[in-house]
């Protein structure tokens, strides 16, 4: 390892210590608290508003269906896969645990950004949305100073966590499986996302509503087969995992032995990574959607932790566990990890999982691009969003062709630092949050008595 990226691993472990995992914790218990389990009571009515509603009139760039699909392309991607086997490697089978924890809290985050983002949108110059963390820590909080840190840290993260990571796991994917040299895979790829871009939001919303839900249902109907050819193994691995979770685990892929507090950290930084609950990132996408008022689209925006991290990740990490492949000598990083474990169960997994983890990364990437390109709006103005399409769409090609770890480490630590000041707002503007959320109760309770009344 070298001064850099021993450098950077000692800044990623300060970061992610205990401090900022407290933080999210107690920002989510507290939301929870003050809009009384939200993520419990309207769990059902969620999801079926992100399939079924349409407010066509109300003010946004995209549907709730679109916004979902478009948060979802941010989320369900390298982290769910990838991110999932480095959990695993170093914090051995408990960081599992860890991962649901900080989704079944981070669905209340999640939650309660969306619905900041919608309260204090604005119209650009364009005609388009504009909201996120930057919007309302500046117009809730008055604080426009703490604002542009948190976009100065989105516009720089979309590189690394939307860009490089995505990139740079995709190009290892196909050289492991199809030996094709990542300068190519690089390439490709950099013109698939330059072209989408060219669109703006309404074209990224247009192929993520149709590549979303095709790329999601066939990782989880391979990932679900897998698990029933070893269904005997699961109520081991599940016992393992939760076992692992409290008193830690031996060494696993040629590793050193997990500690208690490390599969916390791994499981809780990986599954903000794959959600990015409390990140502050995917309520920008939650404010372009067309909504009549902020609870609805926050509700949708709330599936999305439990569909990555409760669904998509479960998978990827039952799928590992019943493998085998931690048995061996020689530790596997990333995606290498759960191709191996996908190839050992079934013919050809590994090139099943490829093919899935191409578009996973290619979504993850425009999903990111959008995050990135409205902090760099808020920065500079309108006028600066097709220069950073164009660094965003060069920087594919250097990053499909660097070392893995180094990737990582950067993408974890930016991504805990823009947690930082979403987290303030969110504590601070948690009575909005609940303010909102009543109204919402109301308003539901209403449509209820209608609909019966109407029924009757």
């Amino acid at each position: 390892m070298t001064s850099i990226e021993r450098a950077i691993d000692l800044l990623n472990n300060l970061v992610w210590g205990p401090p900022l995992l407290l933080s999210l914790l107690l920002v989510g218990l507290y939301i929870t608290m003050r809009t009384r389990g939200i993520q419990f009571r309207y769990l059902y009515y969620a999801h079926k508003l992100a399939f079924t509603r349409h407010d066509d009139k109300a003010q946004g760039d995209i549907t709730h269906f679109q916004a979902l699909t478009t948060t979802l392309a941010g989320t369900i991607g390298i982290g769910s896969i990838t991110g999932v086997a480095t959990a695993i490697t170093l914090g051995g089978l408990g960081a599992i645990f860890w991962m649901w924890a900080s989704a079944l809290i981070g669905m209340a985050t999640k939650y309660g950004e969306a619905i900041l983002a919608i309260k204090y949108r604005v119209i650009d110059e364009k005609g388009e949305m504009c909201g996120g963390p930057m919007y309302y820590i500046e117009k809730g909080m008055k604080k426009r100073w703490l604002g542009i840190l948190f976009a100065l840290l989105g516009s720089i993260t979309a590189l690394g966590t939307g860009n490089a990571v995505q990139s740079n796991s995709v190009a290892l994917a196909i050289s492991s499986i199809f030996h094709i040299d990542p300068l190519w895979s690089g390439i490709i790829l950099m013109i698939l996302i330059g072209i989408t871009l060219v669109g703006g939001i309404k074209s990224i919303g247009r192929v993520t509503e149709f590549l979303v839900p095709a790329m999601a249902i066939f990782y989880i109907v391979v990932g679900l087969i897998i698990i029933f050819l070893r269904i005997k193994m699961v109520p081991q691995a599940l016992a393992l995992i939760f076992h692992s979770a409290f008193s830690g685990q031996a060494a696993v892929g040629g590793g050193v032995g997990a500690s208690v507090m490390m599969a916390i950290q791994l499981g809780v930084s990986r599954g903000i990574f794959s959600s990015e609950a409390g990140l502050g990132s995917s309520p920008i996408a939650a404010a372009a959607a067309k909504t009549d008022v902020p609870g609805r689209q926050a509700l949708i925006s709330m599936c999305s932790v439990f569909i990555t991290t409760g669904v998509v990740c479960t998978i990827t990490g039952l799928v590992i566990a019943v493998s085998g492949v931690l048995g061996g000598t020689h530790a596997l990083d990333g995606s290498v990890l759960t191709l191996r474990a996908f190839d050992a169960i079934i013919p050809y997994g590994g090139i099943l999982v490829t093919i899935a983890l191409i578009p996973f990364a290619y979504s993850t990437i425009l999903g990111w691009a959008y995050y990135g390109e409205k902090c760099s709006e808020y920065l500079f103005g309108y006028r600066i969003t097709k220069y950073y399409r164009i660094i965003f769409t060069l920087f594919i090609l250097p990053s499909a062709m660097l070392g893995i770890r180094l990737i990582w480490s950067c993408a974890n630590m930016m991504n805990g630092l823009m947690a930082f000041p979403n987290l303030i707002a969110l504590f601070i503007l948690t009575h909005v949050i609940a303010k909102e959320t009543h109204f919402l109760d109301a308003l539901i309770k209403t449509e209820k008595m209608k609909h019966e009344s109407t029924h009757s």
